[in-house]
C-alpha cells in the first residue's frame, strides 16, 4: 500500500471517506481496479453515481479545525472537478478540494470567512494528467498547504476566523457539486481526512516509495484511461431528484435531504446551480 494504516490520533481517529461512502460495496458507477501497486486495490468512478453521506455521521464529535486530507488518486486527463464536497445543512459549499487547472482549495467557516478573492489556488500544478498522484492537503491555522508526490509543496493563506466551525448537520459528497454536471472520472485509492496538520507531512515519511518487486510508476508506454464526457440526461439523472426544474432550490424532501435552502451562499455558488 501507498500510505500505511494511520494510528489514532489525539482529536479523534482517521476517517476513510471511501469507506465511508461504500465503495468497497461497488455502488452504482464504481468497479474495483489494481492501484498504484499491483497488490493495491483502487476504484475506478466510470460515471457519476450519487456517492454521498451525511456528514454527522463522519464526524460524530464534529469538524476538526486542523486537519489533513490524504489521498492517492490517477483522475482523467484533462479532468476539472471536485475531488470531495462539504455543505452545510443550510447547502452552503464550506470545504472542497477542486482537481483543475489549478487545483484549488474551498473554504468557509461559520463567519464566511475567507471572502473572495482570498480563496487559495495552487498555480503551476496539475493533477489530471493521466497519472497515479500522492495528494496531501494540511490545513493548520490560517494557512493551507498542498504536497504532490511528496515533491512539490506548495502554501497559501487561509484567512479564516480564529476559532473556525464547520457544520456538521449537512452532507459531504464525493467528486461533485449538488446540481452541477462537473464530476470526478478516474480512479482513486485512498480518501482520508485526520485531525491534525501533521499527518500531511507525515504520509510523506510513512510513504512507500516501491511496490514490492517493482517500481511504482507504471512502465511508460502505459497509455492512461480516457476521458469520456457524460451525456446530459445522466447528469441531470445524478444531480436533479424527479419533476425538480432548473434554477430550484434543494430542499429536504429532495435528494439531500440534510440541506435546507439558503439564499445566501457567501463565496460559494448556490445549491440552486444550473445545469448546463
Amino acid at each position: 500500500s501507498l500510505l500505511p494504516d494511520l494510528p489514532l490520533l489525539p482529536g479523534g481517529p482517521p476517517v476513510d471517506v471511501l469507506r465511508a461512502l461504500q465503495f468497497p460495496s461497488l455502488p452504482d458507477g464504481v468497479r474495483r481496479v489494481v492501484g498504484v501497486c499491483p497488490a493495491d486495490v483502487a476504484y475506478r468512478v466510470t460515471r457519476p453515481a450519487q456517492l454521498s453521506a451525511p456528514t454527522r455521521q463522519l464526524f460524530p464529535g464534529g469538524f476538526p479545525i486542523d486537519f489533513s486530507l490524504l489521498s492517492v488518486l490517477r483522475p482523467n486527463p484533462g479532468l476539472q472537478a471536485p475531488l470531495l464536497t462539504l455543505y452545510s445543512a443550510q447547502g452552503v459549499r464550506q470545504l472542497g478540494l477542486e482537481l483543475g487547472r489549478p487545483p484549488r482549495f474551498l473554504y468557509e467557516d461559520q463567519t464566511g470567512r475567507p471572502r473572495p478573492p482570498a480563496l487559495p489556488a495552487f498555480r503551476g500544478i496539475s493533477l489530471a494528467d493521466g497519472k497515479w498522484h500522492h495528494v496531501a492537503v494540511a490545513v493548520r491555522g490560517h494557512s493551507v498547504t498542498l504536497i504532490v508526490d511528496c515533491k512539490k509543496r506548495v502554501t497559501r493563506p487561509l484567512p479564516r476566523s480564529a476559532r473556525p466551525v464547520l457544520d456538521t448537520r449537512g452532507v459531504l459528497i464525493f467528486g461533485a457539486r449538488i446540481l452541477d454536471d462537473e464530476v470526478f472520472e478516474g480512479d482513486i485509492q485512498q480518501l482520508v481526512i485526520v485531525p491534525g496538520a501533521h499527518a500531511a507531512y507525515e504520509s510523506c515519511e510513512r510513504r512507500q516509495l516501491k511496490c514490492e518487486g517493482s517500481r511504482v510508476e507504471r512502465p511508460q508506454n502505459q497509455q492512461p484511461h480516457r476521458a469520456r464526457r457524460f451525456q446530459t440526461r445522466e447528469v441531470h439523472r445524478l444531480h436533479r431528484p424527479q419533476n425538480q426544474e432548473p434554477q430550484r432550490q434543494v430542499s429536504k424532501n429532495h435528494m439531500y435531504p440534510q440541506l435546507t435552502a439558503n439564499p445566501r451562499m457567501g463565496n460559494s455558488k448556490p445549491v440552486s446551480m444550473k445545469i448546463a
